[in-house]
């Protein structure tokens, strides 16, 4: 009986350990990507953009490629942790590069498009964008990086270098990373860093569309930290229109951009941290939330991962979007409905000119 105690003693001390050396390593190797870093793009053009000329925009959350319709999120309840393949990986993302050839964007904004990770089973999205959309001038901007992370113990999600691409036929001429205010308790291992790319691409009269890829927060139920993402946000847009430049906000917001979509898509009314309503009262002056004719068209962005897609059973919302500035002319929006085929986001599109 001692001999049995002694091993349980052992085998308990050293998985105390392990736990303490894998939290000294979780918190030694956690850093934040700095704030206002500069960017280069990679262009192949030099177009400069007209006024009074009709341009389309696209913004898809592509979700690292890694959900299919038949995928389930551990961390909204579902089952997996990691892509199911390589292939699949690939699979999805030749969807998403079909899906904006047939949409043909003169800017394409992607959000969760990852260089490298475990949970995308070690596939290059972002070269993989740049080679198959090789008309484009190019952007990436990292959103976050991670250290190993050992959960789900039965399939860890492991590590992750993931970010932001923009695609332009304009050219563009310079571009910025600027970070987003995150929780600083534990939580920040879970919702990871935050960031908003600016791309600025020169137009005909001497002014600059100031183009921004952005993706908020998700998981996070502090609402001082939401409340401040958006102000560093607005702060940024005011300041840019001041300037006389337009700017376009595209990107996965993390907030009911309608206001009211559990009527719209006939869900619960009951709030989850990334479905809360945009705070569109709170725009700086000159600003627009775009969503006319959405309601109507009915037609959801974004899914959530609790089980497998299920049409007009599984949860949905409109959570993807642009913000414009006044002197930009909204001529359409649209959810693009690919019945979530590629990602658990829908793309959005958006056709508009730039006034003079």
């Amino acid at each position: 009986m001692k001999k049995i105690l002694k091993i349980i003693g052992i085998l308990i001390g050293l998985f105390v350990i392990v736990i303490a050396g894998y939290l000294i390593y979780l918190f030694a190797s956690y850093d934040r990507i700095a704030d206002n870093q500069a960017l280069k793009p990679q262009n192949i053009s030099q177009q400069e953009l007209t006024t009074n000329t009709e341009y389309r925009a696209m913004t898809y959350n592509i979700g690292y490629g890694s959900y299919p319709p038949s995928y389930s999120f551990f961390m909204d309840g579902g089952d997996k942790s990691i892509a199911d393949s390589s292939q699949s990986v690939k699979a999805n993302l030749a969807g998403v590069i079909n899906t904006t050839k047939s949409l043909d964007p003169t800017l394409a904004f992607y959000q969760e498009v990852d260089q490298k990770g475990t949970r995308s089973r070690q596939v290059n999205e972002v070269q993989m964008l740049k080679d198959q959309l090789p008309s484009y001038n190019n952007l990436y901007g990292e959103n976050y990086h991670s250290a190993y992370l050992f959960y789900p113990f039965t399939q860890p999600i492991g590590q992750a270098k993931s970010g932001l691409v923009t695609l332009s036929h304009g050219e563009i001429t310079a571009a910025r990373r600027y970070s987003l205010p995150i929780e600083t308790n534990f939580n920040k291992f879970f919702d990871l860093d935050r960031a908003f790319t600016a791309a600025y691409i020169p137009t005909e009269n001497d002014k600059q569309l100031v183009a921004i890829n952005i993706h908020f927060s998700a998981y996070t139920s502090d609402k001082k930290i939401q409340t401040a993402q958006f102000n560093k946000l607005f702060e940024f847009i005011s300041e840019e229109y001041q300037k006389g430049n337009y700017v376009l906000v595209a990107g996965d917001y993390n907030h009911d951009l309608l206001g009211n979509s559990p009527e719209i898509f006939n869900t619960t009314k009951e709030r989850r941290t990334w479905t809360h309503p945009f705070p569109k009262e709170k725009l700086p002056a000159g600003f627009s939330l775009l969503n006319e004719d959405l309601a109507k068209d009915a037609v959801p962005s974004a899914r959530d991962l609790n089980e497998p897609y299920q049409k007009g059973k599984t949860f949905t919302t409109l959570i993807d979007g642009f913000i414009v500035s006044d002197n930009i002319e909204v001529k359409n929006l649209q959810v693009e409905d690919t019945e979530f085929e590629y990602s658990d986001h829908n793309p959005v599109y958006l056709d508009f000119q730039l006034n003079e």
